[in-house]
């Protein structure tokens, strides 16, 4: 089985080196003009590997200029598409540094952002539907920086509709996996940091629907480590602003041994 793998590892090396031969040859008198605009149907086409070996052979040769530049904005989207979101970061952190009065350097932020927003909806998310709260919150976190850099920035960027509205459920779900936090830690009976985390989520994502939830986990960990102050402030503010919840009944009712 190895030596079938290490067969098929190098035929793909072979191909690719051969794919990569034919086209330095096919172009070897071409124009910046004329590899972008090769580049450009393979993208329209959505053919993202060929697109991919076209842009980074048009800013090989030709690195200066329009169509290195913007080569370089249709490479942050096509390594997106195809899957490779660490290339699609480093190309989209390298045209905000040289490039910072583009005048499509909105787009470039609105790309970074969307690569780190979908980072971790690979093949698992679409065999299985996982809720995306329990994953790890780095890359929301990072798409959530991202999008509020565009916004604060370019206010009037025409991708700065879909920001706001895709920081609403990154801060939402954000919020979701401080909660998930704190009830692991609330299993495992370490309240002190399931309060800290529940704590986390109601001062840092005080609109998110998990609010109720944060405050009556809060309370509940207050209680059970004997901290009556900070159990009452909790219950308060769960009852002022959240009458109705069904935890409050279950944290008022609940007996600590």
């Amino acid at each position: 089985m190895k030596k079938l793998l290490l067969i098929a590892i190098c035929l793909l090396s072979l191909a690719s080196c051969s794919s990569l031969r034919d086209t330095e040859n096919k172009t070897a008198d071409w124009t910046a003009q004329q590899i972008y605009a090769e580049a450009r149907n393979f993208l329209n086409e959505s053919d993202f590997d060929s697109a991919i070996r076209y842009y980074e052979l048009l800013e090989a040769r030709y690195p200066l200029g329009r169509y290195a530049q913007q080569a370089q904005l249709d490479m942050i989207y096509a390594y997106y598409k195809y899957g490779e979101s660490e290339s699609a970061i480093a190309v989209a952190d390298r045209f905000i540094k040289f490039y910072p009065r583009h005048p499509n350097i909105d787009y470039a932020y609105y790309l970074k952002g969307l690569v780190h927003f979908e980072m971790n909806s690979g093949l698992v998310d679409r065999i299985v539907k996982l809720d995306k709260s329990q994953r790890d919150a780095s890359a929301a976190k990072a798409s959530f920086e991202n999008f509020s850099e565009l916004v604060e920035r370019f206010p009037n960027s025409k991708y700065s509709e879909d920001a706001r509205q895709r920081m609403v459920f990154l801060h939402n779900n954000l919020a979701k996996y401080e909660l998930h936090v704190a009830e692991y830690y609330i299993k495992r009976g370490a309240f002190l940091a399931a309060a800290n985390r529940a704590k986390t989520v109601v001062e840092g994502y005080p609109t998110a629907p998990s609010m109720p939830e944060a405050l009556t986990l809060m309370a509940k960990a207050y209680k059970i480590l004997d901290l009556h102050p900070l159990y009452e402030d909790a219950l308060r503010v769960l009852k002022a602003n959240y009458p109705d919840y069904a935890g409050i009944n279950k944290v008022e009712n609940l007996i600590v041994n």
